[in-house]
């Protein structure tokens, strides 16, 4: 298993890092540019015309391996990659329908938030309930912290993976805010995974391939996407991204630790809620510079000093890696019974 996992690494990071050189080039060709919010900090205004959808490297590089080094087990019947393939580019597809939108009219509004939220929504419950009809899942919810279960109808467990997986979802959309922020905060995600593979066995090595994948294909877009990034993953990267996130959370049936492997999510989408919550309870006050946080130290919020984004990927990243680790003991002693 550990030669599969290096592997789907090894060759996912090749073909991103190869394919992207010329499909920049191919994306700066046909002017897929993208547009900047005129209400962001005025100095991204500089990143006008940068070519999106670069996602398109790590969502090829992953679905290589999932049809090469994932054939094996597709032989014995394991077909739990192909679902987690087929919903993230589900998720990816209603990226790709945004980012078309938005380079078909020239801004940075793409297709409705309603629009989106129905195709997120549906998209999640479909794979919930074909996880559920597989076996993958159980209408339950294990909370390792606390080493306690909650068990519901399976309407209300349905209903609530699917906003789970939709929060989570546009909740990395939103970090995708600065060079190289999503892209960074989702490898120690995906190194949780790859480790609790490692830490579960054989049976569920598919599920590890995906996450060694994503992570060599997010270091080979990272080349292209850390700053100053020569394109960006739009959210056809973003949305995709989110997307495998959820989806391997519930193919290893541990939703609930998205709360803490998902830290950094979690923390930019509160800063964007507080921000709009307390601005119309106020009348106009901000608790923040701007929203999400990224933005608020990019301003100098709270000490003055304006954090570089390269400053911002660090932290970040750090922050992602160290509660991937924490999250990694707390599962791993639970199961190892220590």
């Amino acid at each position: 298993m550990t030669i599969k996992l290096i592997t789907a690494f090894v060759l996912a990071f090749l073909f991103a890092s190869a394919f992207g050189k010329y499909y920049v080039a191919w994306l700066r060709k046909i002017k897929a540019g993208q547009e900047i919010k005129e209400n962001g900090p005025t100095w991204h205004m500089g990143k006008t015309g940068t070519p999106t959808m670069g996602g398109v490297m790590f969502i090829l590089a992953t679905a290589l391996v999932c049809l090469t080094v994932g054939f094996e087990g597709m032989l014995r019947g394991e077909f739990v990659n192909i679902f987690i393939m087929l919903f993230a580019c589900v998720f990816g597809a209603i990226g790709f329908l945004d980012d078309w939108e938005k380079l078909a009219k020239k801004q940075n509004l793409g297709l409705t938030a309603k629009a989106k939220f129905l195709l997120q929504l549906v998209a999640s419950l479909v794979f919930v309930l074909l996880m559920r009809q597989i076996g993958y899942v159980r209408p339950s919810f294990y909370l390792f912290f606390v080493d306690k279960t909650i068990y519901m109808p399976e309407w209300l467990y349905f209903l609530l993976s699917s906003f789970i997986i939709v929060g989570t979802v546009n909740a990395v959309n939103i970090t995708d805010g600065i060079d190289g922020l999503a892209a960074g905060t989702s490898i120690p995600v995906f190194l949780f995974f790859v480790g609790i593979t490692m830490v579960f066995g054989d049976e569920f090595e598919q599920m590890g391939i995906m996450a060694s994948a994503m992570i060599g294909g997010l270091l080979g877009f990272l080349i292209y996407n850390f700053n100053p990034a020569k394109c960006f993953m739009g959210d056809t990267g973003s949305l995709f991204l989110g997307g495998m996130i959820a989806a391997l959370a519930y193919a290893y049936n541990m939703p609930f630790m998205l709360i803490s492997l998902g830290f950094v999510f979690l923390m930019e989408t509160l800063s964007d809620i507080i921000q709009v919550g307390y601005f119309k309870l106020s009348h106009g006050k901000r608790v923040f510079k701007m929203a999400p946080f990224h933005h608020h130290l990019e301003m100098g919020g709270w000490t003055g000093h304006k954090w570089k984004e390269k400053e911002i990927f660090t932290l970040f990243t750090g922050i992602s890696l160290l509660m991937s680790v924490i999250s990694f003991i707390v599962v791993s002693r639970h199961f190892m019974g220590l």
